[in-house]
C-alpha cells in the first residue's frame, strides 16, 4: 500500500456510451483527480477522459473531496474505491477525557474486507489509537494523480 496526500476533486463526467440496444447514451461516471484548483481539475479530467472515450463527453460537476489522503493498492485485482471514516482517539491532558477526531480517507480494494485490511495495513505504521467508524463503497471509477 502507498498513500498520497493532496488536494482531490471528485468529477462527474457524462461520456456517451453504447448501451445494450445499440444506441448511445450519456451515462454519469465519477472520477477523482489531483488538482490545485477547480480549473486545474477540469483540465486534468478532460485530458484523462479524452484518452479513454472515443465519442463526446461533458464534465457535469466538480467538487472538492472530503478526504485529503488516498490509500492506493498495488494489487491489480483491487478495482473498487471505499471511503473510510476513522476516529482518532486522544486523551485531553487537563480534563483526562477521551477526545475523538474524525478523518475520511479513500481506500482502494476489491472487497469490503479488503478495504478494512488495507486501512489496518497503512495505520499499523502509526502510533495513534483509532477506530474504523465507517467504510462504504463508492461509485468512483478511477483516480488520476499528477505523477
Amino acid at each position: 500500500m502507498k498513500s498520497k496526500t493532496a488536494n482531490w476533486f471528485e468529477c462527474t463526467v457524462r461520456p456517451e456510451r453504447q448501451i445494450e440496444n445499440g444506441l448511445t447514451k450519456a451515462v454519469p461516471e465519477l472520477y477523482v483527480v489531483e488538482a490545485v484548483s477547480f480549473g486545474d481539475a477540469e483540465k486534468t479530467i478532460t485530458e484523462e477522459i479524452s484518452a479513454y472515450v472515443s465519442g463526446s463527453f461533458e464534465v457535469k460537476n466538480i467538487n472538492p473531496a472530503a478526504y485529503r489522503e488516498i490509500f492506493f493498492s498495488e494489487d491489480d485485482n483491487d478495482d473498487r474505491w471505499y471511503k473510510a471514516k476513522l476516529s482518532f482517539i486522544t486523551i485531553d491532558e487537563k480534563s483526562e477525557k477521551e477526545k475523538r477526531s474524525t478523518v475520511t480517507y479513500l481506500v482502494q480494494a476489491a472487497t469490503f474486507s479488503g478495504a478494512v485490511k488495507n486501512v489496518q495495513e497503512v495505520m499499523s505504521g502509526t502510533m495513534i489509537d483509532y477506530v474504523i467508524a465507517n467504510i462504504t463503497e463508492t461509485k468512483i471509477m478511477d483516480v488520476f494523480t499528477k505523477e
